[in-house]
């Protein structure tokens, strides 16, 4: 084996040999330096305990795959099949989705996504004196050959570089923020199914709902009059299932785009994102804390890049992070989850998160080329 390098990708773009790392809450100006800066920022992040972090690299190349080069090659070796479990279980899942139909009644919230965490042990092996942590490229390649996305990312720094350490490997198809020539652009999904006609009047309504909550979150940044909806309820295919997704975009403001803290901003106004959290967005944020019983870290939370005046970020959804703690030798995370209105079904929403995870759980899982590409179901306990 050898050890992991650290390095980073995200949107065409590839980054090597890691140079700093800075905190996006203590010093958001650094963003305005020349970049790129890899982007991982916690879901819980901006005041309620999660972190934001960006990573500027000493080597970065354009126009190549994720994974690419010789990491490529290093096998995937994922956890045991049977090992996952979940933070909510199904019953605990489905009185999570009673409690938001009850709020929903009583007129606190429209819509709250309710999610649960995955994970199963995935522990660092020993490579002579030291320990190799799993390998990211060699997942994240693994998702691009049996799951591509279109904000694809992997971000690896390994706890032995010196600087602070992270681990996320996403296969996520959301576009959370988009900057280029002043134009400031989101595209929330909200409607899952295996196929088309499996889409409901619930799908279509919840993201016409969330939608509406992105167009508000963009005004708060944008000059007024030019925040508009450019396409609403496209369908769009990926390996297994289909969404909804729509898209808002606004000419960011003048004020904005050139203060030095211009991303501190626009995170602050449009973080989380609508389409992970719910609305009204504090409301729900609210009730997401008292349901869930694990953080969802880097999972709906945003991935990305920041260049100066530039910017991809995607919503950290069907997205993997690895952590090493005090009392475990390391664990392979995972976060599904659905959104719930007053016409959520239970079983229904807890079938959807199995929906969600099952394909890229079984793709980590598998260890072999003959278990590529089979499902391993997510755990209920």
């Amino acid at each position: 084996m050898h050890a992991p390098t650290s390095w980073a990708s995200f949107a065409g773009r590839r980054a090597t040999d890691v140079v700093e790392c800075v905190d996006l809450q203590q010093d958001p100006q650094r963003l305005a330096e020349p970049g790129p800066w890899f982007v991982v920022v916690d879901f819980e992040a901006f005041g309620r305990g999660g972190r934001a972090r960006a990573w500027r690299f000493a080597q970065v190349s354009d126009d190549v795959a994720p994974a690419a080069g010789a990491l490529r090659d290093a096998p995937w070796r994922g956890p045991d099949p049977s090992s996952w479990r979940s933070s909510l279980d199904r019953d605990a899942y489905q009185e999570a989705v009673q409690r938001v139909r009850d709020h929903v009644r009583d007129g606190t919230v429209y819509q709250v996504n309710v999610c649960r965490v995955l994970g199963a042990p995935l522990p660092v092996v020993p490579d002579g004196a030291t320990s190799l942590e799993p390998d990211a490229a060699a997942l994240a390649a693994r998702l691009v050959a049996g799951n591509p996305a279109p904000y694809g990312a992997a971000v690896h720094v390994p706890a032995s570089s010196g600087v602070d350490p992270v681990w996320v490997v996403s296969a996520s198809p959301e576009l959370y923020l988009s900057l280029d020539a002043g134009v400031l652009a989101s595209g929330p999904i909200k409607g899952t199914a295996r196929t088309a006609d499996g889409l409901t009047d619930k799908d279509r309504a919840e993201n016409v709902m969330i939608t509406d909550l992105v167009r508000n979150d963009l005004q708060q940044v944008c000059s007024p009059g030019t925040v508009t909806v450019t396409d609403l309820l496209g369908v769009e295919e990926h390996p297994g299932l289909v969404h909804l997704v729509s898209r808002v975009r606004g000419a960011l403001a003048p004020e904005i785009a050139e203060a030095p803290d211009r991303w501190s901003r626009v995170l602050r106004a449009t973080f989380p994102p609508g389409s992970v959290s719910g609305a009204p967005k504090s409301s729900a944020l609210r009730i997401i804390e008292e349901l869930e019983t694990a953080p969802r870290g880097p999972y709906c939370g945003a991935v990305g890049w920041v260049d100066g005046d530039r910017a991809e970020l995607a919503v950290g959804i069907r997205t993997f992070w690895w952590e090493r703690g005090p009392h475990d030798d390391g664990v392979l995370r995972f976060g599904t989850g659905a959104g719930i209105t007053w016409g959520s079904d239970p079983l229904a929403e807890w079938h959807e998160t199995e929906l969600k995870a099952e394909r890229l759980v079984g793709l980590a899982s598998a260890r072999t080329a003959d278990e590529f590409g089979t499902p391993a179901r997510s755990a209920e306990t």
